[in-house]
């Protein structure tokens, strides 16, 4: 027998580690079994490495327009495809890194290797299926290898993988999930994505400013399906006139494969269909939660629909197993991830922990324009009951926004008529995913529309189209 712990966490991801830090904090002995890389899917091969990448495309776009900002560039701009990865790559080593060293900071000890637990209290832990990713700062113990460990309290923080539609799976060259699109090695000249959530969105955005031909298939009537409506068809006329064309309400029914290409036949609403030939298909059809080889059901823990069932506090229905994170099921973000795992390990401690409001977790979408929400959509609160008061202010009529040569933006935000609650709030347009946490701050301290009206907000900036958005619900817009 191994050593004991008060909490051993199955997965380094951001809900795993944060957690092990949470509850090492909270003088508790833990450890976090991990079988390939600290960081989770988040870190390694999901939010940082595409928003490296996004950075590079982002650079790309402003310097082959340069023009429009009264700049000439001599020469020719050309992508080092090579050289984008390498830097995406780069960043997150760096982070990868830097969670070790916290860990190591942080007392918690790295058990390298697959884990399953065969009764609650213990957890076991096997050679992992392929050598794991060993960050360069050395961990606080790197055990690698068979062994029993115990512990009080037991956290599952597996995480989820790509969805694979049958008769469509990944092959790794011709179709690719977000593991291949982030590191390709010659750039397409012409891509599918097949799903129109934050995946699919992101990299179509990224292959389309880096040039390539990209058309996006979405089964749903309108893209980014989560989103307000509103806010949807303002980002689709706006990916719409950069060229990508955009096809919803319909489906990849067969793919086949050329040598170095393929060929998608795609079936809209009322049964009709087309076939479209392209370098490459991208599967961004969702996530599945990664329940299988770790005991779960042997020991009877509840599933629902492919995920982990816990309470707000991370509790599953046996007592001493806890679960956070994606597979404990949406929204599927690193961010509340995160703030679960904290939640689970102050519970455990005893303290007076609150069970998290999923109606307050922010989305982020970073394509270009960016999308960020918080909150009901204009649908859904009609649908709750409520009588609405809904605001809308352009980027079109902001300062700074025309400044940077960024007008295509729109903020909304959606109250409560009878008492002034904020609902919802929607924005797509710069840098919106730094500015919707204005929105989450307001509602976690329920702010009325009368103190968001009285606030201050500073002159020139991007923040001040929040501000008006809620004067607009009221009838007292200034710069419209």
């Amino acid at each position: 027998m191994a050593d004991n712990y008060d909490v051993i966490i199955i997965g380094g991801g951001p809900g795993g580690y944060v957690a092990a830090i949470r509850a090492a904090q909270l003088g508790m002995k833990t450890a976090v079994v991990e079988r390939e890389h600290l960081g989770g899917i988040c870190l390694n091969w999901g939010c940082i490495p595409t928003k490296a990448l996004l950075r590079s495309a982002e650079v790309y776009h402003y310097a082959t327009h340069a023009k429009d900002y009264g700049l000439t560039l001599n020469g020719t701009m050309s992508v080092d495809v090579a050289d984008v990865v390498k830097r995406s790559r780069g960043v997150s080593a760096q982070l990868n890194g830097g969670v070790a060293f916290l860990l190591k900071k942080n007392k918690v000890d790295v058990i390298w290797g697959e884990a399953s637990i065969p009764k609650a209290g213990e957890v076991k832990v096997g050679k992992p299926s392929k050598p794991p990713v060993e960050p360069a700062h050395p961990t606080p113990k790197g055990v690698l290898g068979e062994g029993v460990y115990t512990a009080k309290h037991i956290i599952v923080a597996t995480g989820a993988r790509p969805r694979a539609l049958p008769g469509i799976e990944p092959d790794k060259k011709l179709i690719w999930t977000y593991f291949e699109a982030m590191v390709p090695k010659t750039m397409p000249k012409s891509v599918i994505v097949m799903g129109s959530g934050a995946i699919g969105i992101e990299f179509a955005s990224f292959y389309k400013t880096m040039g390539a031909d990209v058309t996006v298939v979405e089964v749903m009537p309108q893209i980014l399906p989560v989103e307000d409506a509103e806010i949807a068809a303002f980002a689709r006329k706006r990916f719409e006139k950069q060229g990508m064309k955009i096809l919803t309400g319909a489906k990849v029914t067969k793919v086949e494969k050329g040598a170095d290409s393929v060929t998608a036949t795609i079936q809209d609403e009322k049964g009709a269909t087309q076939t479209l030939t392209a370098d490459r298909l991208i599967s961004a059809v969702g996530v599945v939660a990664n329940v299988e080889g770790i005991g779960l059901e042997a020991l009877g823990v509840k599933l629902d629909r492919g995920i982990v069932a816990a309470d707000g506090y991370g509790r599953t229905n046996v007592p001493g197993i806890y679960a956070v994170g994606d597979v404990a099921g949406p929204p599927m973000l690193a961010h509340k991830a995160e703030h679960e795992g904290v939640i689970c390990v102050e519970a455990i401690k005893g303290l007076h922990a609150h069970p998290m409001d999923k109606l307050k977790i922010p989305g982020c979408t970073y394509c270009h324009p960016q999308i960020a929400s918080v909150g009901l959509t204009e649908a859904k609160a009609k649908e709750a009951g409520y009588e609405l008061k809904v605001g809308r202010f352009p980027f079109a009529g902001n300062g700074k926004a025309i400044a940077l040569g960024e007008p295509d933006g729109l903020v909304k935000t959606i109250f409560d008529a009878k008492t002034g609650k904020l609902l919802g709030a929607h924005m797509v347009g710069a840098e919106v995913t730094e500015l919707i946490q204005g929105y989450v701050v307001a509602m976690n301290l329920e702010t009325t529309e009368e103190d968001l009206m009285h606030t201050v907000f500073p002159h020139p900036t991007l923040s001040e189209t929040m501000h008006e958005s809620v004067l607009d619900a009221y009838g007292r817009v200034v710069h419209a």
